[in-house]
C-alpha cells in the first residue's frame, strides 16, 4: 500500500507565532498584526514564489526587528513538537513494507533542516514538497504531480491531511482519504486499520 502524509499536524504539531514573537523589538506597536502579516505570505513562500533570501528580508523588515537573517531562520524552524502516536503508526507501517510519502506544505527554511533534526523521516520513501513542486495544497496541480512523479493510483493510495480543504481535493482525485485531529488519534488507527483490510 502506498501512504501519503502531511507533515504539519500530523507528523509533527507546530506553532509559528510563539517563536516569531521572539524576533519583534521590545515595545513592538500591534504585534499581532505584524506577524498575521509574515504567515499571509506564508503560502507564497511555500508555493516557491519567493526564495527563503527574499522573504526572510522581507520579513525582518515587517517585524522592523534587528535580528540576522540566521536569527530569524532559527526562529522559523523551531516551532515543531513531535505526534509520537503517529510516529509509532510509521514505524509500524515501514515495517510491514508499506511505501510512505511525505505530501506536505513547507518551504526552503524548513526542509531540508526537518529531515535533519528529526532523522525518523528517513522512515519515508519519497516526498513531494510544495516549494519544490511550485504548487500548494489544496491546489490541483501538486496533487497531479505528486501522481505523475511517483505513478500513484489513487484508488489504491491512502492519504492523511489535517485540513479539510486538502482532503477535499484529495477525494476529488480519488484518493482514499483521512482528515486527522490531533486531540482524536484513535479514530486514525481505526480508520487505517480498516482500510488496510480491505
Amino acid at each position: 500500500m502506498t501512504i501519503l502524509f502531511d507533515i504539519g499536524r500530523v507528523l509533527l504539531d507546530f506553532h509559528f507565532e510563539p517563536s516569531l514573537a521572539m524576533l519583534l523589538p521590545p515595545g513592538t506597536r500591534d504585534p499581532k498584526e505584524r506577524l498575521s502579516r509574515l504567515l499571509a505570505r506564508k503560502d507564497e513562500f511555500e508555493s516557491g514564489g519567493v526564495s527563503a533570501e527574499e522573504y526572510i528580508e522581507w520579513a525582518i523588515g515587517v517585524l522592523e526587528s534587528s535580528v540576522t537573517p540566521d536569527q530569524f531562520r532559527q526562529a522559523w524552524r523551531h516551532i515543531f513538537t513531535i505526534n509520537e502516536p503517529m510516529w509509532r503508526v510509521v514505524r509500524r507501517l515501514r515495517a510491514d513494507g508499506h511505501r510512505l510519502i511525505l505530501f506536505s506544505n513547507t518551504n526552503s527554511i524548513h526542509c531540508p533542516w526537518v529531515f535533519e533534526a528529526y532523522p525518523e523521516f528517513s522512515l519515508f520513501d519519497e516526498a513531494v514538497l510544495s516549494f519544490e513542486a511550485k504548487s500548494i495544497k489544496p491546489h490541483p496541480e501538486i496533487y497531479q504531480f505528486a501522481i505523475n512523479r511517483y505513478t500513484l493510483n489513487p484508488s489504491e493510495t491512502l492519504y492523511i491531511d489535517d485540513l479539510p480543504e486538502n482532503i477535499a481535493t484529495g477525494e476529488r482525485f480519488g484518493f482514499r482519504c483521512f482528515q486527522y485531529h490531533l486531540h482524536d488519534h484513535a479514530a486514525f488507527e481505526r480508520w487505517l486499520d480498516a482500510e488496510l483490510k480491505l
